[in-house]
């Protein structure tokens, strides 16, 4: 429709200036031309002044119409559901440091991350009830339970199809707040309130309406934080559409981590107890001396 109006405005600004240019009027025009030239006039003005409410009944689209088409785009909605299971492997990077990055996910909002350096691996998980992690590298080899506000990305992460999709069904509000350019790309903006109190702006770009951008404010402890999740490289994976590419940054921070996807695996087997948070072995006591 933007192509059309363009196109539009283009013909009519090219028909006046053609028959109604004053430089090209002769002083001898007779009484017929005037009022054909009259009712012509008449029929270009109204159709200039039809023009802008035309298009804006032709541009305007909801917030669930935009939607709609983002889960189009990535696949449509019965195919995005047929997963039930799905493995994320990859590669992060910031500056000089390197770490492996799997995800695995499971429905009903499920999911295990692991953050993988030297054979060691930093563990959190959901299992739609409980939020848990181990980690190593701070000397605690035991499970532990997440806090509230370390559960909240995680939790979202456990949504396989992501917040968008049927989002009043899962509590949250949605706005379209209108257009806006990431990196020079036109982006349909949507303002999205979550049930759990944060707020995401996710940018869609408005020839493919897939995500480029997504802005998160969160509260952490009491204080707001606000990062940037950049979307490229999209690939299709048996007829869904995936970023392979994914950089996150803190809001105004030039600063990037990157994350390198390399495989997506679907509908893979998947045990309930990798998500599930582990007991505990108590410690064994020596024995006391001479014993």
């Amino acid at each position: 429709m933007m192509i059309w109006r363009s196109f539009t405005l283009r013909m009519v600004y090219r028909f006046s200036r053609e028959n109604f240019g004053v430089e090209h009027m002769r002083a001898n025009l007779t009484m017929k031309s005037w009022m054909t030239m009259a009712w012509v006039l008449r029929f270009a003005l109204f159709v200039l002044a039809a023009i802008p409410s035309f298009s804006l009944n032709a541009d305007a689209q909801t917030v669930d119409e935009v939607i709609a088409k983002n889960i189009e785009a990535r696949g449509g909605l019965d195919k995005l559901q047929s997963v039930r299971s799905i493995r994320t492997t990859a590669k992060f990077s910031q500056g000089s440091f390197r770490a492996d990055f799997r995800q695995e996910n499971k429905r009903a909002d499920k999911v295990r991350e692991e953050f993988i350096i030297q054979g060691m691996a930093q563990v959190q998980a959901y299992d739609g009830k409980t939020g848990w992690q181990i980690s190593p590298f701070g000397g605690r080899k035991d499970p532990e339970l997440l806090s509230q506000d370390d559960l909240k990305s995680l939790a979202v992460d456990a949504d396989m199809d992501g917040p968008l999709i049927q989002y009043k069904e899962k509590g949250h509000k949605a706005e379209l707040v209108g257009h806006d350019s990431m990196e020079g790309t036109d982006c349909f903006k949507i303002k999205l309130s979550m049930k759990n109190g944060d707020v995401r702006y996710y940018y869609l770009d408005t020839d493919s309406y897939l995500e480029l951008k997504v802005e998160i404010q969160t509260t952490i402890r009491g204080a707001l934080q606000e990062s940037e999740l950049y979307y490229g490289d999209y690939e299709q994976v048996n007829g869904i559409y995936y970023p392979f590419t994914v950089e996150q940054a803190q809001k105004g921070s030039s600063s990037r981590a990157q994350i390198s996807v390399e495989k997506i695996e679907q509908n893979i087997p998947l045990e309930d107890t990798i998500f599930s948070m582990p007991v505990s072995k108590p410690a064994v006591k020596a024995p006391p001396s001479g014993k």
